[in-house]
């Protein structure tokens, strides 16, 4: 967020506006395959997106899918500000964001025979969504601040969904996540337009 907004200085106190447009398209997309994929969250009984009948294993392995996105998309959109020389990301900060999702990625694919596998295969997702970010934002170098923040709001979606336990309980568990997202950006607004 801080990198696209200080893309947007140009705008002067609308320097917040890509940032927050962007943010808030990547919660929406989040929230759009979070409600169309189906899946089953580790600590829940209850499955989300449409109601499909397939093994709670494939669930599992869809729900780690679907949050590998926007892992892969930072990693992109880190790499496509750096080869753009504009950003202000250095290459050594693209390198800490790679590898600090690779690890935290070790846990999902721990385990013997296919729960390997299944880590493994949901886990493919990300360097898939990294390159497609990346051939995108090398054509459209004037979007990066919007896809820089895209790539923030769709991690924040998943990380207040995921560890924010009281965010994901309940049957409105998506609420919880839009209006701490709401907090954010409004404070994010507030200190870039009064400084």
């Amino acid at each position: 967020i801080i990198p696209s907004i200080e893309q947007s200085e140009n705008m002067g106190k609308f320097a917040f506006l890509p940032a927050f447009i962007g943010f808030w398209l990547g919660i929406l997309f989040l929230l759009l395959l979070d409600e169309t994929i189906p899946h089953l969250h580790v600590s829940s009984n209850e499955t989300e997106g449409p109601k499909v009948k397939i093994k709670r294993t494939t669930m599992l392995v869809l729900a780690v899918t679907l949050h590998n996105i926007p892992e892969g998309m930072a990693v992109g959109v880190v790499f496509a500000g750096v080869l753009s020389g504009k950003s202000g990301i250095t290459e050594m900060g693209a390198l800490a964001l790679s590898i600090g999702i690779a690890i935290q990625n070790f846990p999902e694919g721990n385990g013997k025979g296919k729960a390997f596998l299944y880590g493994v295969l949901s886990g493919a997702v990300e360097p898939i969504a990294a390159v497609i970010t990346i051939l995108a934002a090398s054509f459209i170098i004037p979007a990066l601040p919007y896809l820089l923040s895209f790539a923030a709001g769709a991690m924040m979606y998943v990380v207040v969904e995921e560890l924010v336990p009281e965010m994901a309980e309940g049957k409105h568990s998506n609420w919880g996540t839009i209006f701490f997202a709401l907090g954010f950006t409004v404070m994010m607004t507030l200190d870039v337009a009064l400084g």
